[in-house]
Protein backbone atom coordinates (compact mmCIF):
# COMPACT_ATOMS: atom_id res chain seq x y z
CA UNK A 1 0.00 0.00 0.00
CA UNK A 2 2.94 2.49 0.85
CA UNK A 3 4.51 1.72 -2.33
CA UNK A 4 1.71 2.43 -4.50
CA UNK A 5 1.43 5.35 -2.74
CA UNK A 6 4.99 6.79 -3.29
CA UNK A 7 4.31 5.28 -6.79
CA UNK A 8 2.48 8.87 -7.52
CA UNK A 9 5.46 10.79 -6.67
CA UNK A 10 7.72 8.97 -9.24
CA UNK A 11 7.46 11.64 -12.47
CA UNK A 12 8.09 14.45 -9.41
CA UNK A 13 11.09 12.40 -7.70
CA UNK A 14 12.85 11.41 -11.15
CA UNK A 15 12.18 15.57 -12.69
CA UNK A 16 13.53 16.73 -9.78
CA UNK A 17 16.64 14.34 -10.18
CA UNK A 18 17.02 15.15 -13.63
CA UNK A 19 16.90 18.61 -13.03
CA UNK A 20 19.20 18.23 -9.58
CA UNK A 21 21.63 16.64 -12.36
CA UNK A 22 21.33 19.45 -14.49
CA UNK A 23 22.46 22.28 -11.94
CA UNK A 24 24.89 19.91 -10.55
CA UNK A 25 26.28 19.79 -14.15
CA UNK A 26 26.62 22.96 -14.75
CA UNK A 27 27.97 24.64 -11.28
CA UNK A 28 30.45 22.23 -11.67
CA UNK A 29 32.11 24.57 -14.20
CA UNK A 30 32.87 28.20 -11.49
CA UNK A 31 35.34 26.06 -9.73
CA UNK A 32 36.87 24.50 -12.21
CA UNK A 33 37.59 28.19 -13.74
CA UNK A 34 40.82 28.63 -11.76
CA UNK A 35 42.14 24.39 -12.61
CA UNK A 36 41.34 25.19 -16.27
CA UNK A 37 42.93 28.42 -16.72
CA UNK A 38 46.15 26.55 -15.30
CA UNK A 39 45.45 23.60 -17.09
CA UNK A 40 44.75 25.59 -20.63
CA UNK A 41 46.89 28.40 -19.90
CA UNK A 42 43.22 30.62 -20.79
CA UNK A 43 42.28 33.73 -18.82
CA UNK A 44 39.27 34.75 -16.99
CA UNK A 45 38.29 36.46 -19.83
CA UNK A 46 38.00 32.77 -22.05
CA UNK A 47 36.51 31.16 -19.03
CA UNK A 48 33.78 33.52 -18.23
CA UNK A 49 32.82 33.72 -22.11
CA UNK A 50 32.85 30.02 -22.21
CA UNK A 51 30.62 29.89 -19.32
CA UNK A 52 28.78 32.46 -20.97
CA UNK A 53 28.15 30.71 -24.25
CA UNK A 54 26.54 27.25 -21.92
CA UNK A 55 24.21 29.87 -20.32
CA UNK A 56 23.09 31.85 -23.46
CA UNK A 57 22.42 28.20 -25.23
CA UNK A 58 20.49 27.11 -22.27
CA UNK A 59 18.64 30.21 -22.14
CA UNK A 60 17.97 30.28 -26.13
CA UNK A 61 16.31 26.45 -24.95
CA UNK A 62 14.11 27.84 -23.66
CA UNK A 63 11.34 28.73 -25.90
CA UNK A 64 11.94 26.46 -28.80
CA UNK A 65 11.54 23.31 -25.96
CA UNK A 66 8.10 24.97 -24.28
CA UNK A 67 6.79 24.93 -28.19
CA UNK A 68 7.65 21.79 -28.71
CA UNK A 69 6.48 20.15 -25.43
CA UNK A 70 2.88 22.11 -26.53
CA UNK A 71 2.98 20.06 -29.84
CA UNK A 72 5.09 16.63 -29.19
CA UNK A 73 4.26 15.90 -25.09
CA UNK A 74 6.88 16.83 -22.21
CA UNK A 75 8.06 13.33 -21.59
CA UNK A 76 10.28 13.25 -25.23
CA UNK A 77 11.37 16.85 -24.61
CA UNK A 78 13.17 16.53 -21.39
CA UNK A 79 14.31 12.57 -22.37
CA UNK A 80 16.22 14.53 -25.14
CA UNK A 81 17.44 16.77 -23.39
CA UNK A 82 19.19 14.68 -20.28
CA UNK A 83 20.66 12.31 -23.64
CA UNK A 84 21.84 15.77 -25.08
CA UNK A 85 23.43 17.21 -21.89
CA UNK A 86 24.48 13.26 -20.75
CA UNK A 87 26.50 13.22 -24.54
CA UNK A 88 27.89 16.51 -22.90
CA UNK A 89 29.32 15.19 -19.68
CA UNK A 90 30.75 12.06 -21.46
CA UNK A 91 32.14 14.16 -24.41
CA UNK A 92 34.56 15.81 -21.46
CA UNK A 93 35.98 12.88 -20.18
CA UNK A 94 38.32 12.12 -22.77
CA UNK A 95 40.35 15.11 -24.59
CA UNK A 96 39.56 15.83 -28.02
CA UNK A 97 41.98 17.08 -30.52
CA UNK A 98 41.05 19.99 -31.40
CA UNK A 99 43.29 22.64 -33.18
CA UNK A 100 43.99 26.38 -31.67
CA UNK A 101 41.93 28.88 -32.34
CA UNK A 102 43.89 32.07 -33.43
CA UNK A 103 42.39 35.15 -31.58
CA UNK A 104 43.15 38.99 -32.81
CA UNK A 105 42.56 40.46 -29.41
CA UNK A 106 43.29 39.88 -25.72
CA UNK A 107 46.75 38.68 -23.74
CA UNK A 108 46.94 35.28 -25.54
CA UNK A 109 47.60 34.54 -29.16
CA UNK A 110 45.52 31.88 -29.36
CA UNK A 111 42.61 29.56 -27.41
CA UNK A 112 44.22 26.21 -26.93
CA UNK A 113 42.24 23.44 -28.95
CA UNK A 114 42.05 21.04 -25.83
CA UNK A 115 40.12 23.98 -23.73
CA UNK A 116 37.64 24.71 -27.65
CA UNK A 117 37.16 20.71 -26.60
CA UNK A 118 35.73 21.65 -23.05
CA UNK A 119 33.75 24.28 -24.50
CA UNK A 120 32.26 21.80 -26.91
CA UNK A 121 30.91 19.84 -24.21
CA UNK A 122 29.35 22.77 -22.57
CA UNK A 123 27.70 23.85 -25.38
CA UNK A 124 26.53 20.63 -24.89
CA UNK A 125 25.37 20.49 -21.50
CA UNK A 126 23.58 24.07 -21.59
CA UNK A 127 21.50 22.64 -24.95
CA UNK A 128 20.97 19.88 -23.27
CA UNK A 129 20.10 20.90 -19.48
CA UNK A 130 18.32 24.10 -21.43
CA UNK A 131 14.77 21.62 -22.58
CA UNK A 132 14.31 20.78 -18.87
CA UNK A 133 12.81 23.71 -16.56
CA UNK A 134 10.89 25.08 -18.91
CA UNK A 135 8.68 21.85 -19.97
CA UNK A 136 9.51 20.42 -15.93
CA UNK A 137 7.22 23.17 -14.60
CA UNK A 138 4.20 22.50 -16.94
CA UNK A 139 5.04 18.48 -16.56
CA UNK A 140 4.51 18.99 -12.90
CA UNK A 141 1.79 21.10 -12.87
CA UNK A 142 -0.49 18.68 -14.87
CA UNK A 143 0.81 15.81 -12.88
CA UNK A 144 0.34 17.63 -9.85
CA UNK A 145 -2.66 20.11 -10.57
CA UNK A 146 -3.75 20.39 -7.64
CA UNK A 147 -0.58 20.70 -5.38
CA UNK A 148 1.58 22.81 -7.86
CA UNK A 149 2.98 25.11 -5.79
CA UNK A 150 4.24 22.40 -3.51
CA UNK A 151 5.50 20.14 -6.44
CA UNK A 152 7.73 23.13 -7.54
CA UNK A 153 8.89 23.86 -4.61
CA UNK A 154 10.60 20.66 -4.53
CA UNK A 155 11.84 20.42 -8.06
CA UNK A 156 13.39 24.32 -6.94
CA UNK A 157 14.73 23.45 -3.62
CA UNK A 158 15.82 19.83 -4.31
CA UNK A 159 17.48 20.87 -7.43
CA UNK A 160 19.13 24.21 -5.98
CA UNK A 161 21.27 21.46 -3.71
CA UNK A 162 22.90 20.44 -7.07
CA UNK A 163 24.86 24.00 -6.59
CA UNK A 164 25.87 21.95 -2.98
CA UNK A 165 27.01 19.56 -4.57
CA UNK A 166 29.38 20.58 -7.29
CA UNK A 167 31.74 22.28 -5.56
CA UNK A 168 32.11 20.09 -2.87
CA UNK A 169 32.77 17.49 -5.56
CA UNK A 170 35.28 19.15 -7.34
CA UNK A 171 37.14 19.82 -3.66
CA UNK A 172 36.90 16.81 -2.12
CA UNK A 173 35.26 13.56 -4.11
CA UNK A 174 37.52 13.16 -7.01
CA UNK A 175 40.84 13.25 -7.51
CA UNK A 176 40.69 14.39 -10.88
CA UNK A 177 37.55 16.74 -13.19
CA UNK A 178 36.77 14.46 -15.99
CA UNK A 179 35.79 11.88 -13.35
CA UNK A 180 32.89 13.61 -12.02
CA UNK A 181 31.69 14.65 -15.79
CA UNK A 182 31.93 10.24 -16.22
CA UNK A 183 30.06 9.82 -13.14
CA UNK A 184 27.51 12.75 -13.85
CA UNK A 185 26.86 11.48 -18.05
CA UNK A 186 26.25 8.05 -16.44
CA UNK A 187 23.44 8.85 -13.30
CA UNK A 188 21.38 11.08 -15.98
CA UNK A 189 21.54 8.48 -18.57
CA UNK A 190 19.93 5.97 -15.56
CA UNK A 191 17.83 8.53 -15.04
CA UNK A 192 16.40 9.09 -18.15
CA UNK A 193 15.91 5.61 -18.85
CA UNK A 194 13.57 5.25 -15.55
CA UNK A 195 11.88 8.97 -16.76
CA UNK A 196 10.72 7.40 -19.71
CA UNK A 197 9.54 4.19 -18.25
CA UNK A 198 7.41 5.56 -15.58
CA UNK A 199 6.34 9.33 -16.13
CA UNK A 200 4.32 8.90 -19.67
CA UNK A 201 1.25 6.87 -17.32
CA UNK A 202 0.69 9.97 -15.64
CA UNK A 203 -0.11 12.08 -18.42
CA UNK A 204 -2.56 8.94 -20.09
CA UNK A 205 -5.88 11.18 -20.69
CA UNK A 206 -4.39 14.56 -19.66
CA UNK A 207 -5.20 16.41 -22.87
CA UNK A 208 -3.85 19.70 -21.19
CA UNK A 209 -0.85 18.75 -21.48
CA UNK A 210 -0.92 18.63 -25.39
CA UNK A 211 -2.09 21.72 -26.25
CA UNK A 212 -1.50 25.63 -25.69
CA UNK A 213 -4.70 27.20 -24.92
CA UNK A 214 -5.06 28.54 -28.67
CA UNK A 215 -1.82 30.39 -29.04
CA UNK A 216 -0.91 29.28 -32.01
CA UNK A 217 3.19 29.10 -31.42
CA UNK A 218 4.53 32.19 -33.29
CA UNK A 219 7.29 34.07 -31.77
CA UNK A 220 5.63 37.42 -32.13
CA UNK A 221 2.74 36.40 -30.68
CA UNK A 222 4.04 35.01 -27.06
CA UNK A 223 6.53 38.58 -27.25
CA UNK A 224 3.27 40.60 -27.38
CA UNK A 225 2.70 39.50 -23.82
CA UNK A 226 5.64 41.98 -22.54
CA UNK A 227 4.24 44.64 -23.80
CA UNK A 228 1.58 45.37 -21.02
CA UNK A 229 4.11 48.34 -19.03
CA UNK A 230 4.44 46.48 -15.78
CA UNK A 231 5.11 42.80 -17.58
CA UNK A 232 7.54 44.74 -19.37
CA UNK A 233 9.09 46.88 -15.91
CA UNK A 234 8.73 42.97 -14.29
CA UNK A 235 11.11 41.21 -17.14
CA UNK A 236 13.76 44.24 -16.76
CA UNK A 237 13.55 43.46 -12.98
CA UNK A 238 14.29 40.13 -13.66
CA UNK A 239 17.07 40.97 -16.16
CA UNK A 240 18.81 43.32 -13.79
CA UNK A 241 18.46 40.92 -11.10
CA UNK A 242 19.66 37.64 -13.46
CA UNK A 243 22.60 39.80 -14.82
CA UNK A 244 23.38 40.66 -11.10
CA UNK A 245 23.11 37.03 -9.47
CA UNK A 246 24.86 34.88 -12.74
CA UNK A 247 28.27 37.38 -13.01
CA UNK A 248 28.53 36.02 -8.92
CA UNK A 249 27.77 32.93 -8.95
CA UNK A 250 30.21 32.42 -11.95
CA UNK A 251 33.18 34.28 -10.20
CA UNK A 252 32.43 33.97 -6.81
CA UNK A 253 34.65 30.71 -6.42
CA UNK A 254 37.64 32.62 -7.75
CA UNK A 255 36.75 35.57 -5.72
CA UNK A 256 36.73 33.69 -2.50
CA UNK A 257 39.65 32.08 -3.48
CA UNK A 258 41.89 35.13 -4.80
CA UNK A 259 44.12 37.43 -2.53
CA UNK A 260 43.14 39.95 -5.08
CA UNK A 261 39.49 39.11 -3.37
CA UNK A 262 38.87 37.89 0.05
CA UNK A 263 41.88 35.37 0.61
CA UNK A 264 40.64 32.52 1.71
CA UNK A 265 42.11 29.54 -0.41
CA UNK A 266 40.48 27.48 -2.75
CA UNK A 267 39.25 24.63 -0.14
CA UNK A 268 37.72 27.47 2.19
CA UNK A 269 36.02 29.13 -0.50
CA UNK A 270 34.27 26.20 -2.50
CA UNK A 271 33.16 25.57 1.00
CA UNK A 272 31.64 28.64 1.47
CA UNK A 273 30.42 29.04 -1.98
CA UNK A 274 28.60 25.51 -1.72
CA UNK A 275 26.58 27.22 1.42
CA UNK A 276 25.33 29.83 -1.57
CA UNK A 277 23.15 27.29 -2.84
CA UNK A 278 22.18 25.59 1.03
CA UNK A 279 20.15 28.14 1.89
CA UNK A 280 17.78 27.08 -0.86
CA UNK A 281 15.91 25.91 1.69
CA UNK A 282 14.50 29.36 1.93
CA UNK A 283 12.48 29.08 -1.33
CA UNK A 284 10.27 26.89 0.45
CA UNK A 285 9.40 30.10 3.12
CA UNK A 286 9.74 32.61 0.79
CA UNK A 287 6.81 31.09 -1.07
CA UNK A 288 4.46 30.38 1.60
CA UNK A 289 5.32 34.32 2.74
CA UNK A 290 3.87 35.04 -0.79
CA UNK A 291 0.56 33.73 -0.40
CA UNK A 292 0.13 35.50 2.98
CA UNK A 293 2.05 38.21 2.52
CA UNK A 294 1.85 39.73 -0.97
CA UNK A 295 3.80 39.28 -4.10
CA UNK A 296 5.64 42.64 -4.38
CA UNK A 297 6.34 43.26 -0.46
CA UNK A 298 7.85 39.47 -0.76
CA UNK A 299 9.73 41.23 -3.87
CA UNK A 300 11.44 44.02 -2.15
CA UNK A 301 12.35 41.82 0.99
CA UNK A 302 14.02 39.39 -1.54
CA UNK A 303 15.84 42.17 -3.52
CA UNK A 304 17.12 43.97 -0.32
CA UNK A 305 18.71 41.12 1.11
CA UNK A 306 20.72 40.28 -2.05
CA UNK A 307 21.93 43.83 -2.23
CA UNK A 308 22.87 43.99 1.22
CA UNK A 309 24.57 40.88 0.65
CA UNK A 310 27.20 41.60 -2.47
CA UNK A 311 27.89 45.58 -0.40
CA UNK A 312 28.90 43.28 2.17
CA UNK A 313 30.84 40.91 0.36
CA UNK A 314 32.53 43.43 -0.75
CA UNK A 315 33.49 45.27 2.15
CA UNK A 316 34.26 42.39 4.96
CA UNK A 317 37.03 40.15 5.70
CA UNK A 318 37.27 36.95 7.14
CA UNK A 319 35.94 33.59 7.21
CA UNK A 320 33.02 34.13 9.40
CA UNK A 321 31.85 37.73 7.60
CA UNK A 322 32.35 36.77 4.36
CA UNK A 323 30.63 33.55 5.02
CA UNK A 324 27.46 35.82 6.15
CA UNK A 325 27.83 37.88 3.20
CA UNK A 326 27.50 35.28 0.99
CA UNK A 327 24.34 33.31 2.78
CA UNK A 328 22.70 36.86 2.93
CA UNK A 329 23.33 36.83 -0.90
CA UNK A 330 22.17 33.57 -1.35
CA UNK A 331 18.94 34.21 1.14
CA UNK A 332 17.95 36.80 -1.22
CA UNK A 333 18.30 35.90 -4.84
CA UNK A 334 17.09 31.82 -3.91
CA UNK A 335 14.29 33.58 -1.95
CA UNK A 336 13.54 36.20 -4.95
CA UNK A 337 12.75 32.91 -7.05
CA UNK A 338 9.28 31.39 -5.99
CA UNK A 339 8.19 35.06 -5.76
CA UNK A 340 9.20 36.04 -9.40
CA UNK A 341 6.98 33.24 -10.44
CA UNK A 342 4.34 33.87 -8.90
CA UNK A 343 4.43 37.03 -9.66
CA UNK A 344 5.13 36.39 -13.63
CA UNK A 345 2.08 34.02 -13.56
CA UNK A 346 -0.40 36.94 -12.26
CA UNK A 347 0.69 38.97 -15.06
CA UNK A 348 0.46 36.53 -17.51
CA UNK A 349 -2.71 35.23 -19.23
CA UNK A 350 -4.27 31.77 -18.22
CA UNK A 351 -3.73 30.81 -22.34
CA UNK A 352 0.34 31.89 -22.12
CA UNK A 353 1.56 27.89 -21.65
CA UNK A 354 4.54 26.06 -22.27
CA UNK A 355 5.63 28.81 -25.01
CA UNK A 356 4.35 31.70 -23.12
CA UNK A 357 6.73 30.94 -19.89
CA UNK A 358 9.71 29.73 -22.39
CA UNK A 359 10.02 32.81 -24.22
CA UNK A 360 9.98 34.96 -20.94
CA UNK A 361 12.39 32.66 -19.71
CA UNK A 362 14.35 33.02 -22.78
CA UNK A 363 14.58 37.20 -22.54
CA UNK A 364 15.56 36.95 -18.97
CA UNK A 365 18.70 34.39 -19.25
CA UNK A 366 19.98 35.13 -22.77
CA UNK A 367 20.66 39.03 -20.75
CA UNK A 368 21.70 36.68 -17.70
CA UNK A 369 23.98 34.95 -19.62
CA UNK A 370 26.41 37.44 -20.87
CA UNK A 371 26.88 38.03 -16.93
CA UNK A 372 30.23 35.93 -16.47
CA UNK A 373 31.59 37.19 -20.36
CA UNK A 374 31.28 40.52 -19.11
CA UNK A 375 32.65 39.91 -15.77
CA UNK A 376 35.51 37.85 -16.28
CA UNK A 377 36.41 40.71 -18.42
CA UNK A 378 36.00 43.26 -16.27
CA UNK A 379 38.07 41.29 -13.73
CA UNK A 380 41.37 40.84 -15.99
CA UNK A 381 40.91 44.87 -17.32
CA UNK A 382 39.71 46.64 -13.24
CA UNK A 383 40.08 43.51 -10.81
CA UNK A 384 37.91 42.34 -8.72
CA UNK A 385 36.09 45.13 -6.68
CA UNK A 386 35.29 46.67 -9.61
CA UNK A 387 33.66 43.70 -11.23
CA UNK A 388 31.54 42.84 -8.13
CA UNK A 389 30.57 46.37 -7.47
CA UNK A 390 29.16 46.60 -11.04
CA UNK A 391 26.84 43.33 -10.48
CA UNK A 392 25.71 45.04 -7.02
CA UNK A 393 24.99 48.00 -9.31
CA UNK A 394 22.69 46.01 -11.53
CA UNK A 395 21.16 44.51 -8.66
CA UNK A 396 20.16 47.85 -7.41
CA UNK A 397 18.91 48.61 -11.04
CA UNK A 398 16.40 45.91 -10.52
CA UNK A 399 15.42 47.43 -6.98
CA UNK A 400 14.33 50.91 -8.77
CA UNK A 401 12.58 48.90 -11.54
CA UNK A 402 10.38 47.44 -8.71
CA UNK A 403 10.08 50.70 -7.16
CA UNK A 404 8.39 51.61 -10.44
CA UNK A 405 6.08 48.82 -10.47
CA UNK A 406 5.25 49.54 -7.19
CA UNK A 407 3.99 52.88 -7.80
CA UNK A 408 2.29 52.07 -11.19
CA UNK A 409 0.25 49.33 -9.25
CA UNK A 410 -0.81 51.90 -6.34
CA UNK A 411 -1.86 54.21 -9.17
CA UNK A 412 -4.40 51.06 -9.73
Amino acid sequence: MELRRLARYDALVLTTLLWFMAKFVRYLFPPLFDPFQVAFGVSNTATGLAFSALMTVYALMQFPSGVVADRRGPVRVIAAGAVVAALGSLALVVPFPVPDLPVPVGPASTVPGEFLGVVGGMLLIGVGTGAHKTVAVRLLATVHEQRTGRALGVLDTVAAFGGVAAPLAVTYALPGWRGLFLASGLVVAALTVLFVRQTPRHLAGRGAVDNDGGIDGSLLGYLGLLRAPRVALFVGVTVAFAFGYNGVVAFLPSYLAADAGAGLGRAVGNTIYAALFVVALVQLGTGELTDRVGRLPMLFVTVVAAVAGAALLLSVRGVAAVGAAVVLFGVGAHGFRPVRSAYLMSLLPDDAAGGGLGVVRTVLMTAGAIAPGVTGFLIDTRGYDAAFAALGGSLVVALALLGLIALLSRER
